[in-house]
């Protein structure tokens, strides 16, 4: 049992390295177009490429992460923060200089160096414990001037007689090797891959300072809608009310039949005025999130919404006050997009707490079926979603194909 055991250890750390051989091959072409990229990063184009560079690179590690954690038997973990849709200059570079980027960077150009060769040792000590066994079964094949040379030149049934041991010796030098350097390159997957305990410090330090950015920006967002709501409409309101009771008061002096109409007119702006105030105060925090809960608020956007709604909150738990505000402000918004610009004949709006890694998270998916490709552009409704989400540590991810259907998918993490 011990003996089949080992011969199991043995071919799955040849499986791995030979795995890792090959890609070692991959990691070597990727190599030389990172090294082809840093030069157009210092003369400026390069830079727009990347997110798609960065992108690769994760993904390339994260294969490498599964087939380590294939051989060992654990789950290395990845920990990364969101490539930005529509990033500034300040995003690129941060990710670009990122712990991870470079810790994912480093891996690949030592994977590049290392990796073909341990495969191809792997490979290389078992075909020559069978070539051994071989042996005197053809050496007297070969021509006279050219012998099979093995350790030595077989020329004789002496020499030939011996190479079985060779062999064997060939076949204890592979089982105790190969699964020493299988060992090995795991531990360097896992040295260079999985997350320290310093790089997940520094992480989380550039995700604290990233989610206050967003805080900050969708903050100012915020109070740039209530401006311009107040400006643009119970400013204008009250600055009639007054023009109005200014008209009805020289009414009186002159005419005074004529005032009580003014005054009813001004009082009429007044309620207009007093209805835009409430709306402007309701949407910095609706009062029925207090009333009925966030299960209760979204049934009532739900049903206010000019496209037919079906709202699933299934697995629904109560979140702190701050993330439900913006949870339903997120469905508030994505409604009105489906609105707007979807031309959808229906919406499916869900919403559950989720269980992660690092605690709860509440997913809100809004799907609807009109024409697709919708796309995220500065200043519009999916940018200020995605501020929310951002000012909270969460992400937003869409997919919007031509032809529908669109979904939107955003995870507020509920410790927040």
């Amino acid at each position: 049992m011990a003996r089949t055991g080992r011969l199991r250890s043995w071919w799955r750390a040849l499986r791995y390295l030979v795995a890792e051989g090959v890609a070692g091959m991959v990691s070597m072409a990727l190599l030389v177009v990172g090294l082809v990229l840093v030069v157009f990063l210092l003369f400026g184009p390069g830079w727009l490429l990347a997110p798609r560079a960065v992108g690769l690179l994760r993904w390339w590690t994260g294969l490498a992460r599964r087939r380590a954690g294939w051989f060992s038997g654990e789950v290395l973990s990845e920990r990364y923060l969101p490539i930005p849709a529509d990033p500034t200059f300040e995003d690129l570079r941060r990710l670009a200089t990122a712990a991870s980027t470079r810790r994912d960077a480093a891996w690949v150009a030592v994977h590049a160096l290392i990796a073909p060769a341990a495969g191809l040792f792997a490979l290389a000590f078992p075909a020559a414990a069978v070539n051994s066994l071989l042996i005197p079964a053809y050496w007297q094949m070969m021509p006279a001037d050219e012998p099979v040379t093995n350790i030595y030149p077989v020329t004789s049934w002496w020499g030939a007689a011996a190479m079985p041991l060779v062999g064997v010796a060939y076949g204890a030098l592979s089982l105790w090797l190969t699964p020493l350097m299988a060992r090995g390159m795991c531990w360097l997957a896992v040295r260079l891959l999985a997350p320290t305990r310093e790089s997940r410090l520094v992480e989380r330090v550039s995700a604290l300072t990233a989610s206050r950015a967003a805080a900050l920006d969708a903050h100012a967002a915020e109070l740039r809608r209530i401006e311009r709501d107040l400006h643009d409409g119970a400013q204008n309101r009250l600055v009639g009310v007054v023009m109005m009771l200014g008209i009805a008061e020289r009414s009186l002096r002159t005419n005074p039949e004529q005032a009580l109409p003014q005054l009813l007119r001004a009082q009429d702006a007044a309620a207009d005025a007093l209805a835009g105030l409430r709306t402007i105060v309701h949407d910095i925090y609706p009062p029925i999130l207090d009333e009925l809960g966030l299960e209760g608020a979204v049934s009532a956007l739900a049903g206010r919404s000019a496209v037919p709604c079906v709202l699933d909150v299934g697995g629904l738990r109560r979140a702190p006050a701050a993330v439900e505000s913006a949870a339903y402000f997120v469905v508030a918004e994505g409604l009105t997009n489906v609105v707007k610009h979807g031309g959808a004949s229906g919406v499916t709006v869900r919403l559950h707490t989720a269980d992660r890694g690092s605690g709860e998270v509440l997913r809100i998916t809004i799907t609807d079926d009109g024409h697709g490709g919708a796309v995220e552009r500065a200043g519009g409704g999916l940018s200020g979603i995605r501020r929310r989400a951002e000012a909270f540590e969460g992400t937003m991810e869409l997919a919007s194909p031509e032809g529908g259907p669109t979904s939107l998918t955003v995870e507020l993490p509920c410790g927040a």
